[in-house]
């Protein structure tokens, strides 16, 4: 496996593009393309967070395909720690939407740029995303056939379809949101703070709220979907993931879901490939990963050729 990383934008160095890009050989597929997945971690559009990027990556390698991590604008740019909330945060319109959404676009272009040298199948791309990272993952795929996103970077729509749409724990409706959190004062500040650096105010309009709600925006342009979350989930409660579902269901969209019983919010892969604390290995939750797996063969299985006779043969006697 080789590593690429690549800015987003000059001169500035909290979004970026990195890649897990497996490398071929005669034995593997001799020079065939692979199909990629393109992963946001979450991170409440503070920060990206570091457990859902690598090892996330780095599992999907595992699967057999190519994977790539985004950092997108975040409230922090890049810093380290997290935000104070105890005092009302100054909007930064550089980094607020539509920019986390566009730059999976540009991050799509760039992949589909190098596809020939990194042998990705620039058709067969899929979007992942966990959290904030989740709700910026679906909010893209419901939208890339839109004028917004073909406008703002060029080129026609379909350099920007995604081809499946795995989300785990994802925010998908703002409404939805912002009637709940009112009945916690602590998930109100959170929250309040979460929609400034995403949305430049803590009270968004009921407009601008049902325009980032990917649950109300499905149409038949949105890719198949995988989601899971944890029914016992309390900063995101699993009402977000039922809602896509529904919304999806509603539009005959192919679609797959789990609801675990057991994990708090943020499980990432629930092993300990991607836990900070014994708090989030969940056994039962960290089967989301062969789910999902078997769910990518159906979407994205790899064009692998057939084995002449005398390969078949071959391969036996090692």
């Amino acid at each position: 496996m080789k590593t690429v990383t690549m800015k987003l934008y000059e001169g500035r160095e909290d979004v970026s593009l990195t890649g897990y890009i497996l490398e071929d050989s005669p034995e593997l597929m001799n020079g065939g393309t692979r199909p990629a997945i393109l992963i946001c971690p979450g991170g409440a559009y503070f920060k990206c967070s570091d457990r859902e990027g690598e090892p996330i990556a780095l599992r999907f390698a595992a699967m057999g395909y190519h994977a790539f991590v985004l950092r997108y604008s975040t409230y922090t740019e890049g810093a380290e720690g997290f935000v104070d909330l105890s005092r009302p945060l100054e909007p930064k319109p550089w980094l607020q939407y539509p920019a986390p959404m566009l730059e999976i676009g540009r991050a799509m272009l760039l992949i589909r740029e190098h596809a020939g040298e990194w042998l990705v199948d620039a058709d067969r791309i899929a979007l992942c995303g966990f959290s904030a990272g989740g709700h910026n993952a679906a909010m893209f795929a419901s939208k890339w056939h839109t004028p917004m996103i073909a406008d703002a970077l060029g080129g026609p729509s379909e350099r920007f379809r995604p081809a499946a749409l795995i989300l785990g724990y994802p925010l998908t409706d703002y409404v939805y949101m912002d009637a709940t959190v009112k009945d916690d004062p602590k998930d109100a500040v959170f929250f309040n703070g979460s929609n400034t650096a995403y949305l430049g105010t803590a009270k968004p309009d009921r407009a601008l709220l049902e325009e980032v709600s990917p649950a109300l925006n499905v149409t038949e342009h949105m890719p198949p979907t995988y989601i899971w979350a944890t029914a016992a989930d309390d900063l995101v409660p699993v009402q977000h993931s039922i809602r896509l579902a529904h919304a999806l269901a509603d539009h005959k969209i192919p679609f797959e879901l789990h609801i675990f019983e057991e994990g708090p919010h943020g499980l990432a892969l629930s092993d300990q490939a991607s836990a900070g604390a014994r708090s989030q290995l969940y056994p039962d939750a960290a089967k989301w990963v062969p789910l999902a797996s078997a769910w990518l063969e159906k979407r994205l299985a790899l064009s692998l050729p057939r084995l002449t006779d005398f390969e078949r043969m071959m391969a036996g006697n090692k």
